[in-house]
C-alpha cells in the first residue's frame, strides 16, 4: 500500500498552490530575458510551509543555475521544501553541476516544473533522478506560459531550427520606403526605441548585404538600461552576403558586436586568407552553394552554433523570401499613421509564380496589438501547419 501511495506522489498531481508559486518562478526567469543566451530562461522559487524561502534565476551562461542561487538562499529551510523551476532540472555535467543532485542533496521533497528540457542531456532524466533519490515530481504547471520565454530554445535543443522574429517599419498603406528607398523615418522615435528591446532578446540579428549598402545600419542595442539588463551582452550580428560585398567600413565591422558574416563557400575559401577576423568583429562562415542560400540552410548553419532566436531586419527582398519559405515564426510590424501611396516599396515581395499564390500564403493569427507611440505595433504568428 505504502508502494502504491509513493508512485502516486512521485507521478505528481498538481496542487492548489502550484500555479501561484510557478507565476512566481517565471517571474524570477524573466529577469534574465536580456541575458542567458544561448542558455534558456529559468527561474525557481523554494517554498516551505506556503512561504518563499528561497529564489533564484540563471543569469549567464557560464554561471550557477537558477536552483543553485534558490538553494543557497533558502540554506536548510530547503529540507523537506517544495522546489518550484520553470525548466526541468538539469541531470548532466556541462559548464556547471547537474542541478537535479544539488536538490536532492539539499533535501528537497518536492519538485514542481513547467516544461521538460528536450535537450537529449536531459530530455526525462532530471526528472527520472529525482523520482528515484524518493523526491515526488510534478510537471506541466503552467507549461505554456513558461514555454513562452524559451520557445527557440525548446526547439533548437530539441534538433530543430531557431525560432525567427520578423520586424517591419510600414506606413498604414504597408510600404516601408519611398520609391527612391528612402525611409528614414516612417515610425516614431518610440518604435525604434522598442525595437532596441526586440534585439536585446534576439540571439543575432540578421540581415542582408543589399540592407547593409543602402542604409549601413549598426544593428546594435544601445540603451543604457538594455546594456545593463544584458549584463555584459552584446547581440551578435549576422549579414547575408553570399558574394563577399561588405565594405571594410561598414558599421558591421566596427567590433562594436560579434558579426558573423555569411558567404558562399567559394568567396570563403578566398577571403579567409585576407580578412582581418577583428575587423569583422566576429567569424567569417561559409554558406553552401554560390549564391544566396535558403534561409532553412542558414538556420540550420545558425542552430549548429547554438543560436536560439533570430530577429530578421530586413529589407522587402529578403523579408520576402524567408516569409514565402515559410520560416518566420512571428512578423512585427510597425505601423506609422501615414500613407505612402502605391509607387512606394512594399512591405515584402512575395513570389507569385505558383498556380494559387493565396492557398500558398501561410496563415496568420493576431497574437498582439500595442500602441508605441503614435504608431501600432501589431505582432502576428504564423499559424502551424
Amino acid at each position: 500500500m505504502s508502494e502504491e501511495i509513493f508512485s502516486k506522489a512521485a507521478v505528481g498531481a498538481a496542487r492548489p498552490e502550484d500555479a501561484g508559486f510557478m507565476r512566481e518562478a517565471i517571474a524570477e526567469a524573466r529577469r534574465a530575458l536580456y541575458s542567458t543566451a544561448p542558455n534558456p530562461r529559468v527561474g525557481c522559487v523554494i517554498v516551505r510551509d506556503g512561504v518563499v524561502v528561497g529564489r533564484g534565476f540563471h543569469a549567464r551562461a557560464g554561471e550557477p543555475h537558477a536552483e543553485v542561487f534558490a538553494l543557497r538562499e533558502a540554506g536548510d529551510a530547503a529540507r523537506g521544501a517544495t522546489a518550484y523551476v520553470t525548466l526541468e532540472p538539469c541531470s548532466h555535467h556541462g559548464r556547471t553541476p547537474p542541478c537535479a543532485d544539488a536538490l536532492i542533496a539539499a533535501g528537497i521533497a518536492r519538485v514542481v516544473y513547467a516544461v521538460g528540457d528536450p535537450d537529449p542531456r536531459v530530455d526525462g532524466r532530471g526528472a527520472a533522478k529525482l523520482r528515484a533519490a524518493g523526491i515526488a515530481v510534478s510537471q506541466g504547471v503552467l507549461e505554456e506560459a513558461a514555454s513562452e520565454l524559451n520557445r527557440g530554445f525548446l526547439r533548437r535543443a530539441g534538433g530543430g531550427l531557431p525560432w525567427v522574429r520578423a520586424k517591419v517599419g510600414a506606413s498604414l498603406d504597408g510600404r516601408t520606403a519611398l520609391a527612391d528607398g528612402r525611409s528614414k523615418w516612417i515610425t516614431s522615435a518610440e518604435a525604434r526605441a522598442d525595437v532596441q528591446r526586440l534585439r536585446a532578446e534576439a540571439g543575432v540579428v540578421l540581415t542582408g548585404i543589399g540592407t547593409v549598402l543602402a542604409d549601413d545600419p549598426a544593428l546594435t542595442v544601445r540603451d543604457p538600461a538594455l546594456l545593463e539588463a544584458m549584463r555584459g551582452r552584446q547581440v551578435a550580428r549576422v549579414v547575408l552576403d553570399p558574394a563577399g560585398r561588405l565594405p571594410a567600413n561598414a558599421q558591421l565591422r566596427d567590433g562594436a558586436a560579434p558579426t558573423w558574416w555569411l558567404v558562399a563557400e567559394a568567396v570563403a575559401s578566398k577571403l579567409a586568407p585576407t580578412v582581418a577576423i577583428s575587423n569583422v568583429g566576429g567569424s567569417l562562415l561559409a554558406t553552401p552553394g554560390a549564391g544566396r542560400p535558403s534561409p532553412r540552410a542558414v538556420l540550420e548553419l545558425l542552430a549548429a552554433h547554438g543560436v536560439n532566436d533570430v530577429l530578421l531586419e530586413a529589407g522587402a527582398t529578403l523579408t520576402g523570401a524567408w516569409l514565402a519559405a515559410g520560416v518566420v515564426d512571428e512578423l512585427v510590424v510597425y505601423y506609422a499613421p501615414r500613407l505612402l501611396g502605391d509607387a512606394a516599396r512594399p512591405l515584402a515581395l512575395l513570389s507569385t509564380d505558383t498556380p494559387d499564390p493565396l492557398a500558398a500564403t501561410p496563415a496568420w493569427c493576431l497574437h498582439e496589438a500595442t500602441a508605441v507611440g503614435t504608431d501600432l505595433r501589431v505582432t502576428w504568428r504564423r499559424v502551424a501547419n
